[in-house]
């Protein structure tokens, strides 16, 4: 037996020790008893970042490294036509152009903190191989080439230092097979030499074997170990039957460690891959259908070209990025906002504008986001997010009638807020759910403040709540107004004498 492999069964049995001896158990019944944070239920916002090799060449999207060795794809053409034939310019002669030479953590972390996000989740190894981290389960780590920086260590100093959490990302599962286009042809992904880089690259239609599985969960663990992330984010494919009881050691472990830290965690994962309610269900550039009863998350990107940065982006705007925000946080979500640096470490100016105006915007009326809960609606108004995954290709342009709800309650009082996603020309804005005619808002209304702008003359109708506004916009997207309402006075009681 090889060092290796008896080191490797030694770390094994003692995630199994772990994941057996905590509060949780690796089965679904014992990891369903699960809950969600406060803190994450709260946050609504945080930043996810695709940063890694695929930045060099900055072309088509973040598959580059699958797609440049598919035969037809604008990729592999672009590739030949760029860099030569992939015998001799393979994915791994990137490494060394990825160069981070302007990669400042503290600088990232700020620009994050003032776009108004809670936690931060770098990708630390996505499906191309190349690890983010200082691994030692590979030599293909930022650590010991390109950069030559741990960067998710580095970045995660910085998120803490800006009293952000930090996350972290694993795209490891479909490493099985993403490579595999280059053994079709002659490339260097045939070269033994590289094989731990672009292994295994086997067929798609087939399953993970046992090797795979426990390095995916070994690689997962000393992400766990090493950094402490309290958000832990898996891409697809992990839904695939084989990987089911390592997902259940791996929560387990996770969980249990976590509790032994003092530390409330979340793992967000896709499709059926968890048993409901075992973890956080995220929907990648998607929505809900309305409020979910458990929170959830939108994972989705400032851009609709690439999760990573190429030329030539499709920018979304501002007004559409808040309208998402909102929405989300509407229907119990959470929003998961990616950028992509560029390879030389920079956040690309476009980028950090967006984030900026979103933060400016959060100046403003994060009170309607930030630690608030579903109404009794989400929402009213024509335009409207259809339901499922990948529903952003096409750009949103809001109108005045388009709203979004949110409420809370604290010492202070009753509050709903009514997000109005775009400024009535007339300078009235107009909120039918909140019409006595409605029957949504049955309490009187003691107040109602415009956000930015104070207290504000209104009058409620059975048709809508019609509210007057500054004449100065107080944000540069739509307008929030908060409704304060006259709490109920408890009954009193009359006791029946016998």
């Amino acid at each position: 037996m090889s060092a290796a492999v008896s080191a490797d069964d030694a770390e094994l049995a003692r995630i199994r020790a772990v994941a057996t001896a905590g509060p949780f158990q690796p089965e679904w019944p014992s990891l369903q008893t699960y809950e969600s944070p406060r803190w994450y239920a709260d946050a609504k916002f945080g930043i996810f970042i695709h940063w890694g090799v695929y930045s060099v060449p900055a072309f088509g999207n973040e598959w580059y490294a699958r797609n440049m060795y598919k035969q037809g794809t604008p990729e592999f053409d672009h590739h030949v036509a760029t860099y030569g034939p992939q015998t001799g310019f393979g994915y791994k002669d990137f490494v060394p152009q990825f160069t981070a030479e302007h990669f400042d953590p503290q600088q990232w972390a700020a620009t994050f903190r003032r776009a108004g996000a809670q936690f931060v989740v770098p990708v630390a190894e996505h499906h191309d191989g190349f690890a983010m981290y200082d691994t030692a389960r590979s030599r293909w780590k930022s650590s010991a080439m390109g950069p030559g920086r741990d960067v998710l260590g580095d970045l995660g100093a910085a998120v803490r230092d800006q009293h952000m959490v930090l996350g972290a990302s694993s795209h490891r599962a479909e490493h099985w097979w993403f490579m595999n286009g280059g053994n079709l042809f002659d490339s260097d992904v045939r070269d033994p030499a590289f094989a731990d880089l672009y292994g295994p690259a086997m067929r798609e239609e087939t399953a993970p074997n046992q090797q795979h599985l426990e390095d995916w969960l070994l690689r997962t663990v000393e992400i766990i170990d090493g950094y402490r992330p309290q958000v832990l984010w898996f891409d697809w494919w992990i839904e695939q039957p084989a990987f089911e009881p390592y997902l259940r050691l791996l929560a387990a472990y996770y969980y249990n460690e976590a509790a032994r830290w003092g530390r409330e965690v979340v793992i967000n994962y896709k499709w059926e891959a968890f048993a409901p309610g075992s973890a956080v269900y995220d929907i990648e550039r998607g929505a809900m259908p309305g409020i979910h009863p458990q929170v959830w998350q939108n994972d989705t990107s400032v851009s609709r070209t690439s999760w990573s940065f190429v030329e030539g982006h499709e920018y979304k705007g501002v007004a559409e990025l808040v309208g998402e925000l909102v929405d989300v946080v509407a229907k119990n979500g959470v929003l998961l906002l990616n950028i992509g640096p560029k390879a030389d470490g920079t956040i690309p100016a476009a980028e950090v504008e967006l984030l900026h105006g979103i933060g400016d915007w959060l100046d403003v009326n994060g009170e309607a986001v930030y630690g608030t809960r579903p109404w009794t609606i989400p929402s009213e108004g024509p335009t409207e997010f259809a339901a499922g995954s990948f529903v952003d290709a096409t750009a949103r342009e809001y109108g005045s009638r388009d709203v979004r709800f949110t409420a809370r309650s604290n010492t202070t009082g009753s509050y709903v807020y009514a997000t109005v996603l775009a400024w009535p020309e007339d300078g009235t804005a107009r909120i039918r759910a909140f019409g006595r005619a409605s029957g949504l808002l049955p309490l009187e209304i003691a107040d109602v403040t415009v956000l930015g702008a104070g207290e504000t003359t209104s009058r409620r109708t059975g048709d809508a709540l019609e509210v007057d506004l500054p004449a100065e916009r107080p944000s540069g997207v739509g307008v929030v107004v908060r409704v304060r309402v006259v709490e109920p006075v408890a009954v009193r009681r009359t006791d029946q004498w016998h």
